[in-house]
């Protein structure tokens, strides 16, 4: 049978130390979700932090990435456009699906870091028509239309890479949106209510994002991204969570609470593969996007929890590691 998702992790790229080893350190754990059958790995964008992440370009990271790996799918979740030129983006992006052999996953959106906002200079109440013309620049080029007076076109073409276009959407108006521009559907770990479930919220907009697609010859493509961390039980997981949390756990809460506030699965291999299951958008899901953030265990705790999830969590849940 077919694996019912492909099988992604997500990194922030946070560290403790400097963006040297953090970067050392992702690279040393893309190569064990390479070896350990993963589908896909993805990158996020972040400016000017330190805990929040320390990745602001993801592309040079992902073409080192590209050249230590053969199979792997390379994601950004996210390119955030109002800070970006499209043409800038789509040429970046092309080099990097060039040199991958056309395993580039090209997810972007329109940012809410309002820090980040102030200090590129832009308006954060422009960011969604700033997406929306940028989106439009950015896909003409890479269909390979042509750019200026002059009949200028994208080189390197990347003529695959529109099918592999990725939208970061909260609302079920933005589902919509990402449907009508042929691009999959990106849905964050974090929503707006810690009361309910994310997949209670956010069932509605994948709904939304498949009926607006229709009948189109490629198949609609959904990213469920999900904050899992795993301990030989739920109370060790708990006691992990609170030592390893980037930042601390706010006095106010206690490492429940946290996870709960973070949409956090939490325990055992089984316990964490029993959350999935329940989650009311997996079977929506085509790309299943699991990350620890904003939980940083040092380096072995991470690949141990990698390997738990490649041969505990996602096999209970119906996917099996891709063959070498």
């Amino acid at each position: 049978m077919p694996n019912p998702f492909r099988l992604g992790f997500l990194s922030h790229l946070r560290g403790r130390a400097d963006a040297e080893r953090a970067y050392r350190e992702n690279l040393e754990i893309f190569d064990a979700a390479d070896r350990l059958g993963f589908d896909a790995v993805w990158v996020a964008q972040h400016h000017f932090k330190d805990l929040g992440g320390m990745l602001p370009s993801p592309f040079p990271f992902l073409a080192a990435v590209a050249q230590r790996t053969r199979r792997l799918r390379l994601g950004t979740s996210i390119i955030v456009l109002p800070f970006e030129h499209p043409l800038r983006v789509a040429e970046d992006a092309a080099v990097v699906d060039t040199i991958s052999n056309g395993r580039l996953e090209l997810g972007v959106g329109s940012g809410s870091d309002a820090d980040e906002f102030e200090a590129f200079g832009v308006a954060i109440d422009s960011r969604h028509q700033r997406t929306t013309e940028a989106l439009m620049t950015l896909k003409r080029a890479l269909a390979g239309e042509t750019l200026g007076e002059d009949n200028q076109r994208l080189r390197p073409p990347a003529p695959t890479l529109g099918d592999r276009l990725w939208l970061s959407a909260l609302s079920i108006r933005g589902a919509q949106y990402a449907a009508q521009n042929d691009a999959g559907l990106l849905l964050s770990r974090f929503v707006g209510s810690e009361e309910q479930a994310a997949g209670q919220e956010q069932e509605p907009v994948a709904v939304a994002f498949r009926e607006a697609w229709g009948e189109r010859p490629l198949p609609p493509r959904v990213g469920l991204s999900r904050g899992i961390y795993l301990g030989s039980d739920r109370k060790d997981a708990l006691s992990q969570i609170e030592k390893y949390a980037m930042g601390g756990i706010p006095p106010d809460l206690t490492p429940e609470g946290f996870c709960q506030r973070t949409h956090i699965a939490y325990g055992a291999p089984e316990d964490v593969a029993a959350r999935l299951v329940a989650d009311r958008v997996l079977p929506y899901t085509t790309d299943l996007i699991l990350q620890f953030d904003p939980i940083h265990p040092p380096l072995e705790r991470i690949l141990e929890m990698l390997e738990q999830v490649a041969k505990e969590v996602a096999p209970a849940l119906g996917w099996r590691p891709a063959e070498h």
